[in-house]
């Protein structure tokens, strides 16, 4: 694979969490009941910032937590021999509450029905919301996200790669071109 693009570097990964942490709180109305639930793995650090985000901007702490959507995936067997389970962190007790779910990128919709059936497996939201750094099209399930950084349109002959620090080393959002 090569790097095709630099959609997005440090600067303007910020910039989206922080719009996306605003329109969280407009939609919600504040933070009463706000749960963040970020997908590993790039999900995680995603959740961590707009968490910091909302702190900054309310003054209060939002319970932040991680899903593990292995067990959920519908291509288990294409991906793994044997999965490879490293566990969810649920914060608190989601019943009744407005759970979101952050993700790095969305594709064909598939991660997040994952994520969904997990969480009800956890109990039953008041809503879940999805909010994602790229939506980059090719939906093959009926999901669209509530909150999108940026939407890009791609081929399928191309990737989007999205490093933080935690993960990476670097925030950054790049096309890279699968090569034949």
């Amino acid at each position: 694979m090569t790097t095709k693009t630099v959609l997005m570097d440090e600067a303007a990964v910020l910039r989206a969490l922080v719009r996306i942490s605003h329109e969280i709180l407009e939609r919600n109305k504040g933070t009463d009941d706000l749960v963040l639930l970020g997908i590993k793995t790039r999900g995680v650090p995603m959740a961590e910032r707009i968490r910091e985000n909302i702190a900054k901007i309310e003054g209060k702490t939002v319970p932040c937590g991680s899903l593990d959507i292995t067990l959920y995936r519908d291509d288990l067997t294409e991906v793994a021999d044997s999965a490879s389970v490293r566990g969810s962190d649920f914060p608190c007790d989601i019943a009744n509450k407005n759970v979101i779910l952050l993700d790095d990128v969305l594709f064909t919709g598939r991660t997040a029905r994952a994520a969904i059936e997990a969480i009800l497996d956890r109990g039953r939201p008041k809503t879940i919301q999805l909010a994602v750094l790229v939506d980059r099209g090719h939906r093959e399930l009926p999901i669209r996200a509530d909150y999108v950084g940026k939407n890009v349109p791609t081929s399928l002959k191309e990737m989007i790669a999205v490093a933080f620090p935690e993960t990476d080393g670097e925030t950054s959002v790049v096309i890279t071109q699968i090569e034949d």
